[in-house]
């Protein structure tokens, strides 16, 4: 349900988004090539093997400290258009990068925190939504904090950054994550509330394709044929 409705709302952001991959020879090689984001096609033990302080080791220990997964975003189903299409599936999957990129944890505070910056970045009408009723499920002390703190944040970074959808990530595993951010225009959000500390315990849990303005759904596996695994 969530994923239909950021299908069918996303039409008036598509078109731009898809002009911000084609002003980029990055962004050009993304919709020629058309790389997928999943354990599949990205080889997280070698990511896991990088020096830390690079973007792809900062990736792979958001996905252990966070206990998830990139493998169960939806696939979409209601964009007639192929390469809008694409594009709609790049940014779903791209999701969890940007909580890597900016340090985010998983939680609907932070959540509605990376829903205000993908608006500001992208325009998205289905992330303004997800920004706009979340808050309801917050306490007031979580709803202050969000809005005198991250949602400031996140509407300048947001706007002020690259548009994200036009980085290689893939690309990227080995480059230095502070360069990485200084190049793309990110700065850190206030410092987060991590519910633990790291550790190298296995991601068990899915990640999932989260609004937090509507109820948790169902999980959904996407059927799909092998796909090339990025070596690095």
């Amino acid at each position: 349900m969530v994923a239909a409705l950021g299908d069918v709302t996303a039409a008036p952001a598509l078109p731009s988004m898809r002009e911000d991959m084609l002003a980029s020879e990055e962004g050009r090689r993304i919709l020629r090539d058309r790389p997928r984001i999943s354990s599949s096609t990205v080889d997280l033990d070698a990511l896991a093997k990088l020096p830390v302080g690079t973007f792809g080791r900062a990736y792979s220990d958001w996905l252990v400290r966070c206990a998830v997964t990139p493998d169960t975003r939806d696939p979409v189903r209601y964009i007639a258009d192929p390469e809008l299409a694409y594009v709609m599936q790049r940014y779903r999957e791209s999701h969890d990068l940007y909580h890597a990129l900016c340090g985010l944890p998983v939680s609907v505070e932070y959540e509605l925190a990376l829903k205000y910056f993908e608006f500001a970045n992208n325009g998205l009408p289905m992330a303004a939504l997800g920004a706009l009723f979340g808050p309801l499920r917050l306490n007031s002390e979580k709803r202050a904090r969000l809005f005198g703190e991250y949602v400031p944040w996140a509407l300048r970074c947001g706007a002020s950054a690259k548009p994200l959808i036009a980085v290689y990530w893939e690309e990227r595993w080995q480059q230095n994550l502070e360069d990485m951010k200084l190049e793309l225009g990110i700065w850190d959000p206030p410092p987060p509330r991590w519910r633990k500390a790291k550790s190298k315990a296995a991601p068990t849990h899915p990640s999932v394709d989260f609004d937090p303005a509507v109820p948790p759904q169902p999980l959904q596996q996407e059927a799909s044929q092998p796909l090339p695994r990025y070596k690095l």
